[in-house]
Formats: structure tokens, sequence, C-alpha cells
């Protein structure tokens, strides 16, 4: 009886929250974008939309905004809250891995730490990290003064926040047990555990995937409608190329899993059988699940591939070596993602002729991928390289997503993988993807476009510190988890035998070096966003002379100039004076 006393009182306190958020977001007036006052983008699109010149100004300014640059600024600052959360998770874990037994956390707590520690990076951090750098810089790329739906912009990022406190709920509130089925949420564990933190973390992905779906139909009829005249399908730069292609799967990935969110959430608490043994069966949530969780590994990749295929060459003093193959390439991954899900589920006794085909269609998704590297590769072949932080964290992309996607194909070998599967093998390979690459693609675009959106230029030691740091403490780790997977040591544990001690040891130092980058990368942003020395060239990557400055840095030129003839350039950035339309 209290059990069902609680789980009323969560569901009142719930209904209520959301009555409180529908009573606000109709009694805010002028909800509507913001007209530039000078530079690019037109006055007809701005009348049409009842668009004024001025914003309001402190929290009414970024609660109302729907600012295309606003809300990248807005998704940033979440993403890096959410990796905060992450990594001090999972510092607390390693911690307690340095030792075979339980000496500072209870199984419990870890369990729930390792559940929330998996959700947080991959739809609290990474994604909306991405759309941070898609938000701003989308509509600069290709000449656009805003996003296409600049309201719905704004709701996409504003049902993050409830989502996150959902998700976090059972590590947040004393009285309620965390969540322990892990970031898959396999039945009927998942099914089975009775605590409400449970299905308030499915709502909270519920509301992550809503909020991640409207960003993708944005960006998708951004892309297509709100292109300036000069660039066509053949202008398009990468970054655009890859989001675009990650916003079509997001399209077909994500309300599945929506569906087997609610599927899920109706076996839980009102008695169906979807995956119960007398149902659907618990092998069917994998199917599910797996058919969302691939392409969501090419989801979040994609765009960082776009980003290093934009970045790499202005360090490089020439152009991305074969442009065409980098697309083509792209395109075949958003392709071939949906076909090698049950991958993750040879272990479970499917036939085995349709593992074969899955096994084919693994080994083949490598193909694209290794023309990407090589046309990586090939650009910085006897080009003129610059090692500025950009570049660097560039570089160590290259190398942590060879690192990944080779011990990815091991993985997509049916004898080795039934011999690795559900060991710290494919934890290893996993963290060497999303930390190793798409982490550190990230920290590259930051320090690229940090003048843009600061008007100041980042302590340039520090972030070469932020570097090493980084990739010592990402190797260090994760190679130590590949080793403890080849010893045979099972994911998903707080305790393991003394065998397998020493390799822990090493990955727990490891995470604790790359603890440290982190730590030097927040100081060093907010240092300088604060005190930071202003940059006063137009173009301070000097980008010009190898002919590759592209559209935002000449959107960034403009309003340089226009803050020194106007008297305010004092770097600080005023997001509302221009928008993205190029000369």
């Amino acid at each position: 009886m209290a059990q069902i006393g609680t789980d009323l009182a969560v569901t009142a306190l719930m209904g209520v929250f959301l009555l409180l958020v529908v009573y606000y977001i109709l009694s805010v007036e002028d909800w509507r974008s913001y007209a530039p006052t000078v530079g690019g983008g037109t006055a007809e699109r701005g009348e049409e939309r009842g668009e004024y010149a001025e914003k309001p100004s402190g929290l009414t300014r970024w609660l109302t905004t729907v600012d295309h640059k606003d809300i990248g600024m807005l998704y940033g600052t979440f993403g890096i809250i959410a990796f905060a959360w992450g990594g001090i998770s999972i510092l607390i874990m390693r911690a307690e891995l340095f030792a075979p037994q339980t000496d500072l956390i209870e199984p419990t707590f870890y369990n729930g730490l390792l559940t929330t520690h998996g959700i947080t990076m991959l739809f609290l951090f990474a994604t909306p990290t991405i759309a941070a750098f898609g938000n701003y810089f989308i509509p600069l790329l290709i000449g656009a003064d805003d996003m296409a739906f600049p309201r719905i912009n704004a709701i996409a990022f504003w049902l993050l926040p409830p989502a996150a406190l959902l998700i976090w709920s059972g590590l947040l509130v004393p009285s309620l047990a965390p969540s322990q089925t892990s970031w898959t949420m396999y039945t009927p564990l998942s099914v089975e555990q009775p605590m409400p933190a449970n299905d308030l973390m499915l709502l909270g992905l519920h509301l992550s995937g809503i909020s991640t779906t409207m960003g993708a139909i944005n960006f998708i009829a951004t892309i297509f409608t709100e292109r300036g005249d000069d660039v066509g399908w053949p202008d398009l730069d990468l970054f655009s190329w890859t989001l675009l292609t990650q916003s079509g799967l997001i399209l077909f990935a994500f309300p599945l899993l929506g569906s087997a969110l609610v599927m899920l959430l109706l076996d839980r608490n009102f008695g169906t059988t979807f995956f119960a043994t007398e149902g659907g069966g618990p092998i069917l949530w994998q199917h599910l699940f797996w058919f969302f969780g691939h392409p969501e590994v090419y989801i979040l990749v994609l765009p960082p591939m776009g980003l290093v295929s934009l970045i790499l060459p202005r360090f490089s003093g020439r152009k991305l070596f074969g442009f065409k193959f980098v697309v083509y390439s792209t395109l075949a991954i958003g392709v071939l993602s949906f076909g090698v899900w049950a991958h993750h589920m040879f272990a479970t006794g499917i036939d085995p002729r349709i593992r074969a085909s899955f096994m084919a269609v693994s080994l083949a998704i490598a193909i694209p991928s290794a023309v990407k590297v090589f046309n990586w590769i090939t650009t910085m072949w006897n080009g003129r390289l610059r090692l500025t932080a950009p570049m660097l964290f560039s570089i160590g992309f290259v190398q942590n997503f060879i690192i990944g996607g080779v011990t990815g194909v091991f993985l997509a070998a049916i004898p080795i993988d039934l011999v690795l599967h559900d060991t710290h093998y494919v934890v290893g390979h996993f963290h060497f993807i999303v930390m190793g690459a798409i982490g550190v693609a990230l920290f590259s675009a930051f320090y690229y476009w940090f003048p843009i959106f600061t008007g100041k230029m980042y302590q340039k030691q520090l972030a070469h510190w932020h570097f090493w740091l980084t990739m010592i403490g990402s190797n260090v780790t994760f190679f130590a988890l590949l080793f403890l997977g080849y010893g045979g040591m099972p994911r998903r544990y707080a305790t393991y035998l003394p065998q397998f001690a020493t390799w822990n040891q090493v990955a727990t130092v490891g995470a604790f070096i790359l603890g440290v980058g982190q730590l030097i990368f927040v100081w060093n942003i907010v240092q300088s966003w604060l005190e930071g020395p202003v940059v006063e060239d137009v173009d301070p990557w000097d980008l010009e002379a190898d002919g590759l400055r592209s559209k935002e840095w000449r959107w960034f030129a403009r309003r340089q100039e226009t803050a020194i003839a106007d008297g305010t350039g004092d770097g600080e950035v005023e997001s509302s004076s221009d928008s993205g339309g190029d000369d």
C-alpha cells in the first residue's frame, strides 16, 4: 500500500508540473523570434514572423529567446552541465573499482550511477552538444537568417531540463531508489524492478527523444529551404551534410525508441505483456532497442565527422581531399546503419543465417568509415600543418576513431563476439568512439569557434594541456578496459576477482588523468570568457590566405567591423546584432 501511495503521489506531482508548464507557455506573450538589426537576412522574413529589433535583457531573454545563436548557447551550457554529471559519476565508479571488493559505495548506488552515466552521456551530453553547434552555426554556414522553425527550436531545448531531472530523479531525490537497469534497460529486469525512478527515467527519455526529433525536423527544413542563393548542394559544407544525414536517421530511429518506451511503461504499470514470455518476449525489447541503438551510434558520430572534415583542412592549408567521396560515404553510413542492429544480439540464440547476414553488413559499414579516415590523412599529407588546439583535437579524433573502429570490426565477427560479448572489451571499444572520438571532436569545434561566440581568445597553453591530458587519460583508460575484456572480466559489476585488479587500477588512474584535463577545460573557458584577450582580428585563424575562410567567419568579420564602427567593440557578444545571411 505504501508503494502504491508513493506511485500515486509521484504521478500527481508530474501532472501538476506539466499543467504548470502548459500554463506558463500559454501565458507568455510575444513568444517570437527577433529581427536582426544589421547584416544578413531579409526584412520580409522578419515582417512575416512579426519580429522586432530589441531583445529583452537578463533572465527573460534566455527564457523566451528563439534566436538560433542564443538557443545554441543554451544547448551548449546544458551539455557541459550534463558532461560534468556524467564525468563525476564515472570517477566515483572508477574509484570504487580501484579495489576488488566494495569499499567506497554500495552496489545499489554503483548500479544507479552506471545507469544514469550511460544515458546522460548519450542523450544529455553528446546529442545536445551537437545540437548546440548545429543551432549556432548551421544558419551561418548556409547563409540563412535563422532556423526554419524558431519557436519549435526553443521548445525542443526546453524539453531537455525536465528530461534531465526525470532521468536523474533516482539520485536527486533521497526517498527514491535509483534505477538500476543499465542504459540498455533490458527486460525482464526493467519490467520487474518496482522503483518509481524507473518510470521517471523512462518518461525523461521519452521527453529527450521528442526534443531530438523536433530538432531533427527543424534541421532538415532549414537546410532544405533556408539556404542562401549561393549555397547549392555541391557547395554545402560537410558539417551541414552530416547533420542532415543525422537528422534523417533520427526521424527513423527515435520514434521507434519512443514506442518501445511506451510499451515498457505499459508492461510496468498496466500489466500488458509486450515483453513478457507469454507475449512478445524479452528478445523483442532487444530488437526494438537496438534498431534504435545502433543507428544512434552513427547519429552521434556523423556530425563530429563533419566537424573534423570542416576544421582539419583549415589547419592543413588545403581543401579537403575527396570532398564528394566524404559526402557519399556519409550517405552510405546513413543507409547501412539500419542493417546492423542484431550484431548486438549474436549471443541471444538467433538464427545462424540471420547472424551471418548482420555480420556481413556490420563489416561492410566499416568501408565508408575507412574512406573518411583516408581522406583526412591524405588532406594532411604534405599540407602546411598548424598544430593549434582545434587541429590537435581533430588529429586526436582520427587516432581514437581508428582504434574504436578497428576494435568494432572484431566485435562484428560472430566467433570473436561470442567470446568478448558483455566483457569490458565492449566498454573499451564503445568509449573509444563516444569519448575518444565524439567528445574529442566536440572539443576541436569548441576551440575553433570560441572566438565567434565569445569575442575572446582562450588560453592556448591550457588548451594544449587539455588536449594531452585528454588523449593520455582516454587511451590509458580505454586500452586497460580492452585488456580487461581480453582477460574475461564482465561489465556492469561493482566487484571483481583479484586477478583483474592491476588493469582496473590502471583504468582508474587514466580516468582521473582524463578528469583533470576536463577541469582545465572548464577553468579555461570560464576564465577566458570573462577575462580573455579580445579578438580584434577579423580572421583570427588566418584562413583567408589559403582561401578557406567560410561563411561563419565572414559573418564574424562583419560583426567585428560593425562593433568598431558603432563604438561597442568591447569584445562582448551581441548575438542579436546580426544573422546568418551572407553577402
